[in-house]
């Protein structure tokens, strides 16, 4: 859509006023014709939110120039076409790193003894029967060279790369599809999947996927368990459809939810990370005078005054939250803001409990703006009632 309406100064021209008609039409299309969003003029800035008559008086004064793609009012937060051409540097070694991207799923920490080590525990905190072995033998396979003599890439790194080409690239499914299907016939010998949905299954298998919750666009309430049917906000004063178009069945928010009990879980199936999650109760050294760990402060102690039955059992997982967003004042070239969930087991040792490798990244809470208040509406998935969470002060504690 032409934007070049916007740099123009004389608000009485008609292609600026021709141009405010066309975005008012797009800002509007399928919504409410009494809703309230917020107005791009060069007063409210996208603060504050004006009807469709008000906003289009207000833009007859100007619009904020800066402004060029329209994330308040429906447009995709896409990268611009002139930045489609992205070099990737294939000798970057933290890309070819698979360390990093194991933290998520509580492998990297274990350093190299998860692989043949007896210390690991296949029994520990599983679900059902052999879950935890069967997890192993994934990442072993995932750690094969691609083929005879490569050092490069193994099963994983390849399959990684794969999908953030085809995600940079915007390739298609079909396109990507067709591209395996091509290498895995032209390289028969290397482990190489033969489609985009076995290359997303093996992912996901391996414990690196995240689920898609779909949500209000005013963070009115998420479309999850009792209101999962709903094409509407079922909050009488806000209405927001749920897709895009009634035809598209394209969401018009999405929370990205990535499973926690999992990850807690393989902490308890290194032996040693489990001896180290009961650190705080077993070999912890209670000094009234210094705070160390979390463990010292007053509200873990009137925590465990108030909960003696949870506090009794050291294995019960304690966690720290932490959130914030990327741009959350629109101080940056766009206006765009995200906002990611953190959580830390605060049951390790304190020099273990804020290294990177124990930071389990849970929730992206989409933008365009800051949830505020309603942020609490997001936390939904990540506090079911199956846990019988006790919040106190800066901390979660799970009875897992």
């Amino acid at each position: 859509m032409d934007r070049s309406w916007m740099s123009i100064k004389n608000y009485l021209d008609p292609k600026y006023l021709d141009g405010v008609d066309e975005f008012i039409k797009f800002a509007f299309l399928g919504k409410d014709p009494n809703c309230k969003l917020p107005c791009p003029c060069k007063v409210c800035n996208n603060f504050e939110d004006q009807t469709k008559e008000v906003m289009a008086n207000h833009l007859c004064r100007g619009i904020f120039d800066s402004y060029t793609r329209w994330i308040y009012h429906g447009e995709g937060f896409e990268s611009d076409d002139e930045n489609d051409d992205i070099e990737i540097n294939d000798n970057d070694s933290d890309f070819d790193s698979m360390e990093e991207l194991l933290n998520d799923v509580g492998v990297a920490n274990f350093g190299e003894s998860w692989r043949h080590s007896p210390e690991l525990d296949t029994s520990a905190c599983t679900e059902k029967e052999g879950e935890a072995s069967r997890f192993f033998r994934l990442l072993s396979e995932a750690e094969k060279s691609l083929y005879p003599g490569c050092e490069k890439y193994s099963k994983l790194s390849f399959i990684v790369h794969i999908l953030h080409l085809k995600t940079m690239n915007r390739w298609t499914c079909k396109s990507t599809d067709m591209l395996l299907k091509f290498l895995h016939q032209v390289f028969p010998t290397a482990l190489i999947p033969s489609s985009y949905y076995e290359a997303k299954n093996f992912i996901r298998e391996l414990g690196l996927k995240c689920e898609k919750i779909y949500a209000c666009e005013n963070d009115c309430v998420l479309f999850w368990n009792e209101n999962k049917g709903l094409d509407h906000c079922p909050n009488e004063k806000c209405k927001a459809p749920r897709y895009k178009s009634p035809n598209s069945k394209i969401p018009r928010k999405v929370l990205r939810y990535f499973p926690l009990k999992p990850r807690l879980q393989r902490l308890f199936v290194n032996k040693e990370i489990a001896r180290d999650m009961r650190w705080h109760k077993e070999r912890r050294v209670d000094n009234k005078n210094m705070m160390r760990h979390p463990a010292d402060s007053l509200a873990w102690k009137d925590f465990d005054r108030n909960h003696k039955s949870f506090a009794e059992d050291p294995r019960n997982v304690r966690l720290g939250l932490a959130n914030d967003g990327f741009n959350p004042f629109g101080t940056m070239s766009n206006s765009y803001s995200i906002w990611l969930v953190i959580l830390v087991p605060y049951n390790l040792p304190p020099w273990k409990c804020l290294k990177d490798p124990f930071f389990f990244l849970s929730m992206i809470i989409p933008g365009p703006k800051a949830p505020g208040n309603d942020i609490d509406i997001f936390f939904r998935p990540l506090v079911p009632p199956i846990f019988t969470p006790c919040t106190i002060s800066c901390f979660l504690c799970f009875n897992i």
